[in-house]
């Protein structure tokens, strides 16, 4: 395994986009748009086309000097074209197909986990990304049930993996409020305590396998946000680090606080760190914060390199013909912005 060469998550995960909802200019490429809420996802179309998940107003696309609503559904945090005119949306723990702009509801995802609950754990859901798998179905990373999902066509839903706690230090958090002279409830945490996972991203690599990402939870360590390859067609597994011949298996660690991951044409996989100083830094202590990075990562080796660095709260990436892009929320500006990666 190989890194980059040089209960309470998934509410934030929500929460920190909505501080930067503001409604400055945005720009792909020099096409100035202005979002009418927080962006969250980010897909490629066709040739230089982008469609934005503006949870203000719904999907949004981007091409040449213009921009425009093309499907209205609010609260929109993800979606994934499928076809021209087709394309997989999550909005209010929910899963829509839009045809042709008209958003469809298939299936409560909130509801699956009332039911199923699959890491079985407190009942929690926070759908955050959505990728298509085929034409059919459509892959899940719920950040809330720390799970991955998958769902057809016909409203049916099932679950794939979860992925597990993990024993992390605390002298993050303890940094970051400033401790010993910061709040008792978090200076007086022990040496180390369990962290969730918390489930970001959802990708499909070169070998067809399901790529899986870590936001890690309270306390928010540096370093120790994983990737997880799982392999296609698995069902009711529940990941383990550790367990031999399992169909999880950590590919690549050392990441802070991840929040999205795609393949390009050519099989780089982009990986966004919301912030090196992890997002409890972004929520709780900005002045804490030191920018986010895209890494450029060999899906083979996942040795990674830096492809843009000190970005303000980058939350999304897509790569399309005119390259890669990431969408990056300015608390300073109060302006969201998608822009290339250099």
């Amino acid at each position: 395994m190989m890194h980059r060469t040089t209960g309470r998550v998934a509410a934030i995960l929500l929460t920190v986009a909505a501080t930067v909802a503001g409604l400055a200019p945005s720009a792909a490429a020099g096409v100035p748009y202005e979002f009418a809420g927080p962006v969250f996802g980010m897909a490629a179309g066709p040739a230089d086309v982008l469609f934005v998940a503006d949870a203000g107003a719904g999907v949004v696309r981007l091409q040449g000097g213009a921009g425009e609503v093309v499907a209205q559904l609010p609260g929109v945090t993800d979606i994934a074209p499928v076809r021209p005119g087709r394309m997989w949306a999550i909005a209010g723990r929910k899963l829509f197909t839009i045809r042709h702009g008209h958003p469809h509801f298939l299936v409560g995802l909130g509801k699956f986990e009332r039911i199923v609950n699959p890491d079985e754990g407190e009942v929690d859901s926070n759908p955050f990304d959505v990728t298509a798998l085929g034409t059919k179905r459509a892959l899940i990373a719920d950040a809330g049930a720390n799970a991955v999902l998958v769902a057809n066509s016909r409203g049916g839903v099932n679950w794939i993996a979860t992925l597990p706690d993990e024993l992390v230090p605390t002298d993050n958090a303890k940094a970051l409020a400033g401790c010993p002279a910061g709040p008792a409830e978090i200076c007086e945490l022990p040496d180390e305590i369990p962290a969730q996972p918390v489930a970001t991203s959802v990708a499909i690599g070169p070998d067809g396998a399901y790529y899986v990402t870590e936001l890690k939870g309270f306390p928010a360590p540096v370093g120790r946000s994983r990737i997880w390859r799982i392999e296609p067609g698995t069902r009711h597994e529940h990941c383990d680090a550790d367990a031999v011949d399992s169909p999880c298996t950590v590919v690549a660690e050392g990441f802070t606080s991840i929040v999205d991951l795609t393949f390009g044409p050519d099989g780089t996989a982009y990986v966004v760190e919301l912030d090196e100083a992890s997002w409890f830094a972004v929520e709780v202590f900005n002045d804490g914060m030191v920018g986010g990075t895209v890494n450029a990562c060999d899906p083979t080796t996942w040795t990674c390199t830096e492809a843009a660095t000190d970005l303000t709260m980058p939350m999304a990436v897509a790569v399309n013909d005119a390259g890669p892009f990431v969408v990056v929320s300015a608390l300073i500006q109060g302006a969201t912005e998608v822009v290339p990666v250099a």
